[in-house]
C-alpha cells in the first residue's frame, strides 16, 4: 500500500473536518490518573517487555535526541521515554501520557494511521497535519500477538527533523519483531504456572519445578543434559545440588523473578559448552501465595555460535584466518595508547610476497589463495610462541607487530626468522616452488609516534627491501631509505619552493556515472621544480610531513584550490564542489577552523562548494574529531572520509561525525573483478553508506567492468582514470559548462 497516498487522504479528511493546521490541538481525551494506572497494569507484562528491548535501542543510539512513545490499541499514550528537551516541547503542545491519540483531534499523525492500516509509517516534516509538528520526524511501528494478530498497540520513535534517517524506522520494525516474539515466548510462558498445563517432556527447554519447600517435583530429559544429574537422582529432594539453587531460593523466599539470564554449561562428555537463556519464577496458588518454582533453560547455543562467527569475521581475514586490517590497526592504537607514558619499545613489521602476482598469472587465482593460506600458516607457527599479532592486510601483505621487544636487535631477529619459513618449498596440488618476501620495519618511537606514521615507515622500508633485491628486510631509517643528503636537499628545496610558488594544484574530476555529468573535482598538488622537472607526491609528501612543512604547504593547497574554484564561478563557469586533502598535523592544529574561515573569507567562496577528506585514523581520538568536525560542518563545509576501509571505522562514530561521503580506497577498486575479498568490501561499503543516508564516491576507476559492477551496485560517484586524469585548470575549465546550462 502507498503510504503517500494513505497521508494525503488522511490530511483530506482533516481538511473536511475543518481543522486548522496552524493551530494548536485541543485534546479531550485524556486518561485521569486513576484510569492511566489501571491501563499500565493491564499491560504490566508488554511493557516490561517493551522497556527492555526500547532501552537497548536508546543505549545503542546513545547521544542521538529520540523520544520513546507507547500506545494502546486505541492510541492511548502509556509511557513516554528519551530525551527530555523533546518531551518537554511535545507536553506544550498538550501531547503527554494519558493522552489518547484520534485523527478528529490530532490531525494526520503516525499512531493512528500505523494502527488504522497495521503499518510501519513515517512523517517527516510536512507529512504532519499541525505545523507545529513540522520540525520533527516520527516513525510508529504496530505490534501484536502475532498467533491471533490482536493489535496491541504502537511504539512510536520521535526525532528533529535534521535527524531523520530511513534507518530509524528500520531499527524501529526489528525492535518491534524482536519485542513481537518475546510477547509470544511470554504469552506461550504463562500457560506453565499451572502444573497440570505443562507438557514437560515435549518441550525442548529445560524444566524444573518445585514446590514450596523447594524440593524437585518435575525435571524433563534436557534438564538432566544441562545439569548432568538424573531425575531419579534429584526427584522428591532439595534443589541445593543445583547449580541454580540460588536463584530458584530467591524465588521461592523472596517472589523474585529471573528472565533472560545467559548461562554457559559443559555437560559431561561434552566437547563444547552448551549456552541457554535461565528464566526462572514463582507459581501461585488461588489464594496467591508462592506454592512453588518454575525454572527452565532455554538453549541458544546455535544463536550463539552465529553471533561469536559474526563477530570473528569482522576482526579476521576470511581467507587465512588471521588477523585482518581493522583488528591491526586496534590493537596498534591500543599498543600506542598504552604506551604514552612508558619507555616501551614496539615495532611495526610489513611484509610483502615477492613476484607473487606471477604465482596467481601462472597458477590461477584458487592455487594463489592455497599459497597465501600455506604462508599465513607458517607466519602464525613463526611466532605463536610470542606476544606478536600477524595479520594479513590484503593481497599477499602481511603485517606483524612486535610487542615487548627489548631492542632493535630483537626486531631483526624476527625478520631473521620470518625469513627463514621461506626456505622451505611450498607444495600447491602438484607444483613445489620457492618464494621469497621483502619486509620493512619501523620502531616506535623513533621511526614515528602515531599509527599512520609507523604503518607508513614499515612499508617504506618494505619497498626499499624489494628495491634492493628482493628476498630481504629494511629498518626504516632516513639514510636507509634514501633520504640522507637527498632528504636534506628536498627539504631545503620544499622550503625555497614555498617561496618561489613552484608547487602546482592539479585537478581531477569526480563523475556522475547516471548523467556523466561533472560533480567536482579533486585538488592534487604537484611540484614543479626547477631542475628535477615534476617531482611525484610521493617523494616530497613524506619528508613535509616529517618536517612539519607539510601545514604551510596544505594550507597554501586550500588557499590556492578555494581562490581557483571561486575564479572560475567567476569567469562564468558552473559552480562545482572543490575536494582537498587534509594531512593529519592540520587536522590536528587548534587554529584549523579559524584558518579555513579566513581562507573562504578572503576567496569569497561558499562553503558548500568546498569539501574536506580526512582519513580514518585521524579520528582516532573521536571527542577531538567531533569537536573539529563539527565546527566545519557548522560553516557548512562538506566532509569526506579518503581511503575508507583501510582504516578502523566504527558506524557509530561516522553517525556522530556527520559525515557527507565515504570515498572507497582505490586499493579495492582496482581488483574487485578478480578479487572476491576486494568486491565484497566495495559491496558492503556501498551497501552500509546507502543505508546511512551517506554518499559514496569510488576512486581508482579505470576500467569500463569496473564502472559496470560499481553501476550494479547503486555507486553513483567516481573519479578514475577510466574519465580522466588529473589535469590543469586551465585544461578543464573548458570541460566545467557555463553557468545554468
Amino acid at each position: 500500500m502507498n503510504i503517500e497516498i494513505l497521508i494525503q487522504n488522511s490530511k483530506e479528511r482533516c481538511n473536511r473536518l475543518g481543522i486548522n493546521p496552524r493551530a494548536v490541538p485541543d485534546f479531550s481525551n485524556v486518561l485521569t490518573n486513576e484510569e492511566l494506572e489501571r491501563k499500565r497494569e493491564e499491560y504490566d507484562e508488554i511493557l516490561s517487555v517493551i522497556h527492555f528491548f526500547v532501552n537497548k535501542m536508546l543505549e545503542l543510539m546513545k547521544g542521538l535526541p529520540l523520544l520513546i512513545l507507547i500506545s494502546d490499541e486505541k492510541g492511548c499514550i502509556l509511557e513516554m521515554a528519551g530525551d527530555e528537551a523533546i518531551k518537554n516541547i511535545v507536553n506544550q503542545s498538550g501531547i503527554r501520557e494519558g493522552l489518547q491519540f484520534i485523527e478528529e483531534e490530532a490531525g494526520t499523525n503516525s499512531i493512528n494511521l500505523a494502527l488504522e492500516h497495521c503499518l510501519p509509517i513515517q512523517l517527516i516534516g510536512g507529512d504532519h497535519f499541525y505545523h507545529f509538528l513540522e520540525n520533527s520526524a516520527c516513525y510508529s511501528v504496530p505490534f501484536q500477538y502475532t498467533d491471533v494478530s490482536d493489535l496491541l498497540g504502537t511504539i512510536t520513535v520521535m526525532t528533529t527533523i535534521d535527524q531523520h534517517n530511513p534507518f530509524l524506522l528500520a531499527m524501529l520494525c526489528t525492535v518491534v519483531d524482536s519485542i513481537e516474539r518475546e510477547l509470544m515466548l511470554k504469552k506461550q510462558n504463562k500457560r506453565l504456572h499451572i502444573l497440570n498445563q505443562i507438557v514437560i517432556e515435549t518441550t525442548r527447554n529445560g524444566i524444573i519445578i518445585t514446590d514450596r519447600d523447594g524440593n524437585i517435583t518435575e525435571y524433563n530429559e534436557f534438564a538432566e543434559y544441562i545439569t548432568d544429574l538424573k531425575k531419579q537422582d534429584v526427584l522428591n529432594r532439595s534443589i541445593v545440588e543445583l547449580k541454580v539453587s540460588q536463584y530458584i531460593g530467591e524465588v521461592l523466599h523472596n517472589g523474585m523473578v529471573y528472565e533472560d539470564m545467559e548461562l554457559s554449561i559443559k555437560p559431561k562428555g561434552q566437547d563444547e559448552k552448551v549456552v541457554c537463556l535461565f528464566d526462572a519464577f514463582p507459581i501461585y496458588d488461588e489464594n496467591g501465595d508462592i506454592m512453588g518454582a518454575f525454572a527452565q533453560f532455554r538453549d541458544i547455543t546455535e544463536r550463539s555460535k552465529v553471533e561469536k562467527r559474526i563477530n570473528y569475521l569482522a576482526y579476521h581475514d576470511e581467507l587465512t584466518g588471521l588477523p585482518n586490517r581493522r583488528y591491526f590497526t586496534q590493537h596498534l592504537g591500543k599498543l600506542l595508547e598504552s604506551s604514552k607514558n612508558g619507555n616501551s619499545l614496539f615495532a611495526v613489521m610489513f611484509l610483502d610476497l615477492d613476484s607473487f602476482k606471477k604465482i596467481n598469472d601462472n597458477l590461477g587465482h584458487n592455487n594463489g589463495d592455497t599459497l597465501l593460506k600455506h604462508v599465513a600458516d607458517r607466519l602464525r607457527d613463526c611466532t605463536r610462541a610470542t606476544k606478536h599479532i600477524v595479520s594479513r592486510m590484503g593481497g599477499d601483505e602481511f603485517t606483524i607487530l612486535l610487542r615487548d621487544i627489548k631492542n632493535q636487535e630483537e626486531a631483526v631477529q624476527v625478520a631473521k626468522d620470518v625469513m627463514g619459513v621461506f626456505d622451505v618449498p611450498f607444495v600447491v596440488e602438484e607444483y613445489e616452488f620457492y618464494i621469497t618476501a621483502s619486509i620493512g620495519i619501523a620502531l616506535y618511537p623513533q621511526d614515528g609516534s602515531d599509527a599512520e606514521t609507523l604503518m607508513k615507515h614499515a612499508d617504506m622500508a618494505m619497498y626499499l627491501a624489494k628495491d634492493s633485491g628482493k628476498n630481504n628486510y629494511e629498518l626504516y631509517k632516513a639514510e636507509k631509505s634514501g633520504m640522507g643528503m637527498e632528504q636534506l636537499t628536498l627539504e631545503n628545496s620544499i622550503r625555497r619552493a614555498l617561496h618561489h610558488n613552484e608547487f602546482i594544484l592539479y585537478y581531477q574530476p569526480q563523475i556522475d556515472v547516471e548523467t556523466g555529468e561533472m560533480i567536482g573535482v579533486e585538488a592534487l598538488l604537484r611540484w614543479n621544480h626547477p631542475t628535477l622537472g615534476l617531482v611525484p607526491p610521493g617523494k616530497f609528501i613524506p619528508i613535509a610531513e616529517e618536517t612539519g612543512l607539510i601545514v604551510a604547504i596544505g594550507e597554501w593547497v586550500l588557499r590556492t584550490a578555494c581562490k581557483q574554484n571561486q575564479a572560475w564561478i567567476d569567469a562564468g563557469y558552473k559552480p562545482i564542489k572543490i575536494s582537498v586533502n587534509l594531512s593529519t598535523r592540520q587536522f590536528l592544529k587548534r587554529d584549523l577552523v579559524d584558518n579555513l574561515q579566513q581562507i573562504l573569507q578572503e576567496t569569497g567562496l561558499e562553503p558548500r562548494l568546498l569539501e574536506l577528506e580526512i582519513t580514518e585514523s585521524m579520528t582516532m581520538d573521536v571527542d577531538f574529531a567531533i569537536e573539529v568536525l563539527g565546527e566545519l560542518k557548522k560553516l557548512g563545509i562538506g566532509i569526506c572520509i579518503d581511503d575508507f576501509g583501510t582504516g578502523y571505522s566504527n558506524l557509530y562514530y561516522m553517525k556522530l561525525f556527520s559525515i557527507d561521503r565515504l570515498k572507497i580506497d582505490q586499493s579495492f577498486v582496482r581488483d574487485i573483478m578478480t578479487d572476491s575479498i576486494d568486491a565484497d568490501i566495495v559491496a558492503t561499503i556501498v551497501a552500509m553508506a546507502y543505508n546511512l543516508g551517506i554518499d559514496v564516491i569510488a576512486e581508482g576507476v579505470e576500467t569500463e567492468d569496473q564502472l559496470n559492477y560499481l553501476k550494479r551496485l547503486r555507486c553513483r560517484e567516481v573519479q578514475g582514470y577510466y574519465y580522466y586524469r588529473p589535469m590543469p585548470a586551465d585544461e578543464l575549465a573548458p570541460m566545467l559548462g557555463s553557468n545554468g546550462s
